[in-house]
């Protein structure tokens, strides 16, 4: 690896700031990709345009990166196939038939804390997370008088928040992909460490649940609650944010809609996620290897992607004996739902171009280098989450944000000695921040269609909530830095 210096600095830098000036995280990252491989190709626009398709191919040399690539177009087949077999219908029905037959007795606090706890365990996908709990909750809220922005903000802060918490979805794979890519020997074990600090989505599930147990909202969230309870749907001038392009996709005409449709991938794939860590982690040539050996020893990647692929050959199987899907409609269903991961695969397939890119320019070693002089150990921490915090908001991407960052947070941390772990969480945490509640953040927006609520209102009622998480997370890795 050659000594670029300052100017390996460019990439990550250009595509930060194209992509806060632009809101275009694509065109951010392919330039930014672009101007690296410039700089390797001696400024020769020709080989630049030859080296940026070298490295963008050069991702699937790494089997792990190709892994998780397969995963997000077939985790999208899986979602599909849930969704026209009538389990996500079903799964919805089932609900508001428990609350309708119980003649609307549960109080404001159950509602909340089974909506809530539906988003969260919802952990394979944020956008079915939010949407499921936005559709199924909706009428149960308007008949308690609960306000539309407070059920936009649990299936806001119960979707990407839990996404990160639980890896074992496409967030787990993804992010794997890219400490695989930073030269992490057992990412899923590094990432397993890092959840401890990761205190960001901590923080916005723990306020959640207090604010739900105790009823003492605060800010415009109150004057939201108050508004409701007088029978006020909309503020004045607010309007419901309901699209078409964004919905549950209907269940397949004729078939009877069931919970247990949706049940039985889900659950399948869940567990045999776990089976396959313990298989691909087990090594009979080592004795007495304890649980965490196994799980450090585990491949992560082809975990998740094994699991995927059975789980939709169980679910398959299930759907045709029961005549709910011909082999024709699975197949076709499953291409269906491939095509609608093809902008997060194209993606996930730039982040860890640009991570490489980064990691051949040495830039988070050249970082480290001139700041561990000027620049306490102690301070990293909070300056990532800060910083990822800034790049998320202003682009309303956590993905965008993980790639840049990542790629400056673990060569910094292996070159000043701090925990990998502890400057992981932070940059993991930031750059949920963004994704959390932002205004152009496609998680909050479907959240606010799911939900029927005025979309700024959402996130005006909601910033107040995310800002204490932030604030008392930035605190807490001020303090860690100087513990540490």
């Amino acid at each position: 690896m050659d000594n670029y210096g300052f100017l390996s600095l460019i990439p990550p830098i250009i595509a930060i700031i194209l992509a806060i000036r632009t809101k275009q995280v694509f065109i951010s990252l392919l330039t930014g990709i672009f101007f690296g491989a410039l700089i390797i190709g001696n400024w020769n626009p020709f080989n630049g345009i030859l080296l940026t398709i070298e490295f963008i191919v050069d991702v699937f040399d790494d089997p792990g990166n190709t892994r998780v690539v397969f995963f997000t177009f077939l985790v999208g087949s899986l979602i599909t196939l849930i969704q026209v077999s009538g389990g996500v219908g079903g799964f919805i029905k089932t609900f508001q038939k428990k609350f309708e037959n119980n003649n609307g007795k549960e109080n404001t606090k159950k509602i909340q804390l089974y909506a809530s706890v539906t988003g969260f365990l919802l952990f394979v996908e944020s956008n079915i997370s939010a949407l499921t709990v936005g559709t199924i909750f909706r009428p149960l809220f308007d008949k308690l008088k609960i306000s539309r922005e407070k059920l936009a903000y649990i299936a806001d802060s119960t979707s990407a928040p839990s996404k990160l918490l639980i890896p074992f979805n496409g967030w787990g794979a993804y992010i794997i992909g890219l400490l695989t890519v930073q030269g992490i020997e057992k990412p899923f074990n590094t990432l397993i460490n890092a959840m401890k600090y990761n205190f960001y989505p901590i923080l916005v599930i723990l306020l959640l649940l207090v604010l739900i147990l105790t009823g003492k909202d605060y800010g415009l969230m109150k004057k939201a609650e108050k508004r409701t309870k007088g029978g006020i749907l909309f503020d004045k001038g607010s309007s419901p944010m309901v699209s078409q392009d964004i919905i549950i996709i209907k269940t397949k005409e004729g078939v009877k809609e069931n919970a247990l449709n949706m049940f039985i991938p889900l659950i399948s794939m869940v567990v045999i996620m776990i089976l396959m860590l313990f298989y691909t982690g087990y090594d009979s040539s080592q004795q007495n290897m304890s649980f965490f050996d196994i799980l450090a020893n585990s491949s992560g990647s082809s975990s998740v992607l094994y699991s995927v692929i059975i789980s939709i050959i169980i679910a398959s199987f299930y759907y045709i004996i029961s005549g709910i899907l011909s082999l024709k409609e699975v197949i076709s269903y499953s291409i269906k739902g491939m095509s609608g991961m093809m902008q997060l695969s194209l993606l996930i397939i730039l982040a860890f171009t640009i991570g490489n890119l980064c990691k051949e320019l040495g830039t988070g070693i050249y970082v480290s280098n001139e700041l561990k002089d000027i620049l306490s150990p102690k301070m990293v921490p909070f300056l990532l989450f800060i910083t990822s915090c800034f790049i998320s908001f202003s682009t309303g991407t956590s993905w965008g944000t993980f790639a840049i960052m990542l790629a400056i947070a673990v060569p910094i941390s292996n070159e000043m000695g701090i925990e990998s772990s502890i400057t992981i969480a932070a940059a993991l945490g930031g750059g949920l921040f963004g994704d959390h509640c932002s205004p152009i953040s496609d998680t909050s927006v479907v959240s606010s269609m799911a939900s029927a609520s005025d979309h700024i209102d959402h996130v005006k009622t909601q910033l107040p909530y995310a800002m204490v998480s932030g604030i008392i997370t930035a605190i807490f890795y001020l303090v860690i830095g100087f513990w540490i």
